[in-house]
């Protein structure tokens, strides 16, 4: 089948006649005005000879005259692709030659130049794409344009963006045009259509949308008898996937990024991070729900916001523990009136802390500031005996079993959370109150610069070990340096490497990765691919004066002496402030480097947990990891006989196509608003990029952009450019130069342990991996929070 009619095409044949052309024949079946034409289908391309009989014969019906022919690829126009503009399409083709000459144009467009690197950039095979051709009737049109069905710029879905032109220049982009935004005529902000085109395009927009159940990007035309027709219709691809349908307009944050984690989470980790994340709330005095968006967990704040008690907390909350993006979108959606206090502010709720939680955390606290080596160690006894706890019993042995353990493991803390949070939470604030006590005295640098080189930290402790590891292997140098990490790892599961102190390493830190808090993530004890490359980044550093274990020894010792000076001057001039805040940084220099524990500790579980699902996967599945992929309730459902592997593959491609986008909101309305989109745009000035200092210092170097801790490469003195960071980034830093990232919080693992390291950090730096490149040079200044290219 080699040619055949338009309106035959439909969503089932894409793999016959690719995107463009199923999408045209599904609107043709919805009884939308599609002008009249022909596809040239994959047979054809396939074989390599255009269907100059077939070809003829269906021009003929068309009435011969002006047509335009266009590319219809079977991986664009898809909700995961677009490919807008990446093919060819000839316009005002007349005559049954330059028809088959057109038809041949489109064809070689598909291994071209534009679209060969947008497949790459998207992980998609060329020898699986095959090219279609549209033959469509010509139309001459007075206006012409592309129709949103959802604002693309925002994200809002009662919104439609309409840009329009002269003829065809809105489409081939030679020309300015005009923008017009849509609003239902429930909404608020945008215009209502008015009677005429616009109120056509509204309705005919609402139809297409309905018609393919999600936001569309419409191509339109409207002739000289005013005819309005449909010339294309494909998905917005762009638009981060909507916040479920609720009555009330709700406002929801992003939560993952306060554990470095923009990467979306497996269903199954959904459920793990949500219960700890909800926990992590509730110790705030403060109840939050919990909602998957895109994969990533958001927290409904709407009832915090329009409480008039917490509105006053929200922002203050935002800049501590997300960041201010997050703080700068907060302030914003409480000036918004829908948001509007109400309700009694005065009345407390059940989800507040209690008055024994309260006075157990004092005590906890108190505790730990008074006898700071005491609270260490119980801390440490009880992240040992939650790594005892954490081992799954001998007597499993089938699916059922091991599920039920599952579903019980972590009931209860074994009677160790308090020895755990308090010391951590301690060593917090003896980090944050000092700035506060001695504002006007000394600024947040001198602060930070005493809390350098703080000791431990099991997060740098592992990344020293992991360098400690890579020196005692210089004699490996050559086999690690010159083996992609991938095939070491490879190797070394197959006990196929010299042993280099690699067991010892993992028995420890085995439970560890980047993206850590997901259960659906392997661990580098599955997959250290992650720890060879971060070994061969560390065998790239020959200067013994950069050595990580010589730098934060120096670092220690300039925090010991910057905490003497600092002592010194604030006695004179805040005799009792400057004492209550000197005796927090000494606390906080002997319980900081705790914050890390409660989290390693933690993971331990995770791992056992993982184990045990991976187990059972392994009964359901040819890959066991698809266990990842279901809930908890689903995988019983899948040992009493339900055949769950179409609904896996559906979400392990949602995954893939997530693990591709670079951008996630701050923030989001309930209507699908990026609330930071709406924000004023950024001043900054020619190659200046303005963030938030997070560590002091100032370095000029090379950049590296990074967006996967398994693959990277760092000379060493390259200043890590990356989206966010977590513990499983760290061993990146020891040979980093500098850190700018584009989400965080001062307060967040990345930039404490950078502070700790004593590189300068930068965060909050919106588009910093788009709009820094690897090889540019670039300043990172960590007190005036700026990030400078050179030019």
């Amino acid at each position: 089948m080699s040619v055949i009619p338009l309106s035959e095409a439909h969503a089932d044949l894409v793999p016959l006649v690719g995107g463009k052309a199923a999408g045209l024949g599904e609107l043709i079946r919805a009884g939308e005005r599609v002008p009249e034409g022909f596809c040239v289908t994959t047979e054809a391309y396939r074989a390599r000879v255009v269907p100059r009989d077939e070809v003829r014969a269906a021009y003929a019906r068309l009435g011969g005259g002006p047509v335009a022919v266009r590319s219809s690829a079977t991986d664009e126009d898809l909700p995961d692709a677009s490919f807008a503009g990446q093919h060819d399409t000839v316009l005002d083709v007349e005559g049954e030659a330059d028809l088959l000459a057109a038809i041949g144009t489109c064809w070689e467009s598909l291994h071209g130049s534009r679209a060969a690197a947008y497949r790459q950039a998207r992980g998609t095979d060329p020898a699986d794409v095959r090219m279609a051709v549209v033959v469509q009737r010509m139309v001459t049109p007075v206006r012409a344009g592309v129709l949103y069905t959802a604002n693309p710029v925002t994200g809002n879905r009662t919104e439609m963006l309409v840009e329009v032109g002269p003829g065809t220049t809105v489409v081939d982009g030679r020309t300015d045009v005009t923008r017009v935004v849509l609003a239902d005529p429930a909404g608020s902000d945008g215009r209502r259509p008015e009677p005429g085109w616009q109120g056509d395009l509204w309705a005919v927009g609402r139809r297409v949308q309905a018609h393919f159940g999600g936001p569309q990007d419409v191509e339109w035309a409207i002739d000289h008898d005013g005819t309005l027709w449909l010339l294309q219709s494909r998905p917005v691809s762009t638009l981060f996937p909507a916040p479920p349908q609720t009555d009330d307009l709700r406002v929801y944050v992003e939560f993952g990024n306060v554990q470095g984690m923009l990467r979306p989470v497996t269903p199954m980790g959904m459920a793990t991070l949500r219960a700890m994340i909800a926990a992590m709330v509730a110790s705030l005095g403060m109840r939050v729900e919990i909602v998957d968006i895109g994969g990533r967990l958001y927290g409904d704040l709407t009832d915090l916001v329009r409480r008039p008690a917490s509105r006053r907390r929200l922002v203050r909350l935002m800049a501590v523990d997300f960041g201010p993006r997050a703080q700068a979108v907060m302030e914003h959606v409480l000036r918004d009136p829908r948001f509007a206090p109400s309700g009694d502010g005065s009345r407390r709720r059940a989800a507040d802390a209690s008055s024994g939680t309260a006075l157990r955390a004092l005590r906890g606290i108190l505790r730990a500031l008074t006898r700071p080596d005491a609270a260490r160690r119980r801390l440490v006894a009880a992240v040992d005996r939650l790594r005892a706890e954490s081992v799954a019993p001998a007597h499993l042995r089938t699916a059922h079993e091991r599920l039920r353990f599952v579903r019980d493991h972590g009931d209860g803390d074994g009677g160790v959370a308090d020895d755990i949070t308090w010391p951590i939470v301690a060593g917090m604030l003896a980090s944050a109150l000092p700035a506060h006590l001695l504002k006007g005295v000394a600024t947040e640098d001198d602060v930070h610069a005493v809390l350098r080189g703080v000791p431990h930290n099991v997060t740098i402790e592992m990344d020293l070990a992991l360098w400690a590891l890579a020196s005692a292997a210089r004699e490996h140098r050559d086999l690690l340096l010159d083996t992609p990490p991938a095939e070491l790892a490879a190797r070394y599961l197959r006990g196929a490497l010299p042993e280099i102190g690699l067991s010892g390493f993992l028995s420890r830190y085995g439970h560890r990765a980047a993206a850590e808090a997901d259960v659906g993530v392997p661990r580098w004890a599955e997959d250290p691919t992650p720890v060879f490359a971060a070994v061969a980044n560390y065998l790239r550093l020959t200067d013994p004066a950069q050595a990580p274990d010589r730098r934060f020894a120096e670092a220690a010792a300039a925090a010991g002496a910057a905490l003497d000076e600092l002592a010194a001057r604030v006695r004179r001039r805040r005799p009792v402030r400057g004492r209550i805040a000197i005796f927090l940084l000494r606390r906080a220099r002997r319980l900081a480097g705790l914050r890390e524990a409660g989290k390693f500790a933690g993971l331990y579980r995770l791992r056992t947990v993982r184990e045990q699902l991976l187990l059972i996967g392994a009964t359901l599945f040819p890959t066991a990891d698809d266990i990842m992929f279901l809930t908890l309730d689903e995988v019983g459902a899948a040992l009493d006989g339900a055949d769950l592997t179409g609904l896996v593959a559906r979400r392990r491609a949602t995954h893939r196509r997530e693990l591709r986008r670079r951008v996630v909101p701050v923030a989001l309305l309930s209507d699908g608003t990026d609330v930071e989109s709406t924000l004023p745009a950024p001043t900054d000035g020619a190659g200046l990029l303005r963030g938030v200092g997070a560590a002091t210092g100032r370095v000029t170097g090379p950049a590296r952009v990074v967006t996967d801790p398994a693959t990277a490469y760092l000379e060493p003195g390259e200043i890590l450019v990356t989206a966010t960071t977590d513990p499983g980034w760290t061993p990146l830093f020891l040979t980093a130069g500098a850190l700018v990232t584009e989400t965080g919080a001062i307060m967040a693992h990345g930039p404490t342990v950078a502070r700790e390291y004593g590189i300068p950090a930068v965060i909050s730096v919106p588009g910093a991996t788009s709009r820094i490149v690897t090889g540019q040079v670039i300043t990172v200044d960590g007190a005036a929070g700026t990030v400078t290219t050179a030019r």
